[in-house]
């Protein structure tokens, strides 16, 4: 009749067996003497933390004897924080802007106006990469909130100061999509705009000479001659694809160049500040002017026909659609719908309307050619995987169905929902599942169906999943995380700060 300890991974020891093992180890710990940090937690040594850990005699001595080992392991990361944001202040930077002529003739030249949360984000990107030390940004937006716009800003503040700016994105489609992208809003500013892919070996030399310019790129971005010679601004696109080192090689040159990350995944304030606490953070919370209202609802297997009905009458009036799956074809032991059964099966259903095929395994050649004619309306049905996921741009798409909708994580769901609500007119995310009311997967559908706000997303995202899985266990520094909670507990980060 006492709380016992529940060991996992005990490589093949008998769980009593280990029991006593532990035991004997804490039996013999001589005590030593303890540095006093601990103010608000009761000050207890650690051997007793230790036994208490191990062998609690009640529920609340073991919850506070966590606490004391996460405001220690709250603490080693916070100082690793401190440690990098030093380093980084230390860095002698360059001064990469002066004039913002550029910038001000781009947005005249567009048929909107920007948000007020992006005019804020462009002015402190220019106060940074005006002063001389190294700009190192976070620029946290949700969907569709306009991130690239201002990024290419700040690229532009970086050419007219006489230097290149570098953007890299994590895949070949968004890479392309930026590149045009850009090509299109500075057709009037003879800024001039290249392309570095694994594919486009033609331009692996890109020189502007003493003018400064414009390159967007994938990893082919790390290797050769395929950067410029002055880079003043890099900037890295769905940061959390990459890893750090990868990043590094980008950055680690002799004039070190001011950097912007961005994310489209929103991350809650206590990891942002635990995670990222070297990085200045800019967020982007408004949504850009002439964009359709988004409409989110959970439908069932029983729902089909109406779905199909209403996805014809989309069609009618000449919109476009997605239908995104899980696994590219039913081989798979996992249970999902496959897209290339449900290709047939959209073939079947609207004979008189192109349907076409996007997924991973395909050869990049393959998928630039879909999505040019999914851009261009040639295409009305897309049938993906989740490459759709970051960055596709298409504002005619107004309907994204997403099949087994259960099998996704909250942020994935919402990164899929921003790839509509891109143009003007009324969009809807249709998500079917095989989940039932009373589920716990209907729950999180839930959330997506009645949260807009990326940022509450993530919140609900950090409790549903805990932060192990909203960072991914590979980023740097959560490998070695024991007590999960303290990244929960912004009280016990600021503690760890102070």
């Amino acid at each position: 009749n006492r709380i016992v300890p529940v060991y996992s991974g005990r490589m093949g020891i008998a769980v009593r067996r280990l029991r006593e093992i532990v035991w004997e180890a804490l039996a013999r710990l001589s005590p030593a003497p303890e540095p006093e940090i601990y103010e608000f937690v009761p000050d207890i040594p650690c051997k007793t933390a230790l036994r208490d850990l191990h062998f609690p005699e009640t529920a609340e001595v073991r919850d506070r004897t966590r606490r004391r080992f996460a405001l220690e392991e709250c603490l080693a990361q916070q100082l690793n924080v401190a440690y990098r944001r030093r380093r980084a202040d230390e860095v002698p930077g360059m001064q990469t802007a002066g004039s913002s002529h550029l910038v001000k003739d781009l947005a005249d030249s567009l048929p909107f106006e920007l948000t007020e949360a992006q005019k804020r984000c462009v002015r402190e990107i220019y106060r940074d990469m005006k002063a001389p030390r190294s700009m190192n940004r976070l620029l946290q937006g949700g969907v569709g909130s306009g991130k690239t716009l201002v990024a290419l800003c700040g690229m532009l503040l970086a050419v007219e100061h006489g230097y290149s700016a570098v953007m890299m994105a994590p895949t070949q489609i968004l890479a392309e999509q930026h590149y045009l992208k850009f090509r299109q809003m500075l057709d009037k500013l003879d800024v001039p705009v290249s392309l570095v892919t694994a594919d486009r070996k033609e331009e692996s030399h890109v020189s502007f000479g003493k003018q400064g310019g414009i390159v967007v790129g994938t990893h082919a971005l790390l290797y050769g001659k395929n950067v410029p010679e002055r880079v003043g601004l890099v900037v890295i696109d769905e940061q959390h694809k990459f890893g750090v080192n990868q990043r590094e090689k980008l950055i680690d040159r002799e004039e070190r160049p001011d950097v912007l990350v961005m994310t489209a995944t929103p991350i809650p304030r206590t990891l942002t500040l635990t995670f990222y606490g070297e990085l200045d953070v800019s967020i982007l919370d408004g949504v850009p002017g002439g964009r359709g209202a988004v409409v989110t609802a959970i439908r069932t297997e029983k729902d089909q026909e109406k779905v199909l009905k209403f996805v014809r009458s989309q069609l009618e009036e000449g919109r476009q659609v997605y239908v995104v799956s899980p696994l590219i074809d039913g081989e798979d032991s996992r249970k999902g719908k496959a897209v290339t059964k449900e290709l047939d099966e959209w073939k079947a259903l609207l004979p008189h309307v192109d349907v076409g095929l996007l997924h991973g395994r395909m050869s990049s050649e393959e998928k630039e050619a879909v999505m040019k004619d999914f851009r261009a309306n040639r295409i009305s049905v897309l049938v993906a995987t989740t490459v759709v996921e970051v960055g596709v741009d298409v504002p005619n798409a107004t309907v994204m169905i997403i099949n087994n909708a259960e099998s996704f994580g909250l942020s994935q769901l919402h990164q899929l929902r921003g790839r509509i609500g891109r143009g003007a007119h009324k969009s809807y995310c249709i998500l079917m599942t095989e989940a039932r009311p009373e589920d716990e997967q209907w729950e999180k559908l839930h959330i997506v169906e009645t949260t807009a706000n990326g940022f509450d997303l993530a919140e609900q995202d950090l409790k549903l999943r805990g932060p192990g899985d909203v960072l991914g266990t590979s980023q740097s520094g959560l490998k070695g995380v024991r007590f999960e909670e303290w990244l929960l507990d912004a009280r016990l980060i600021h503690r760890g700060r102070e």
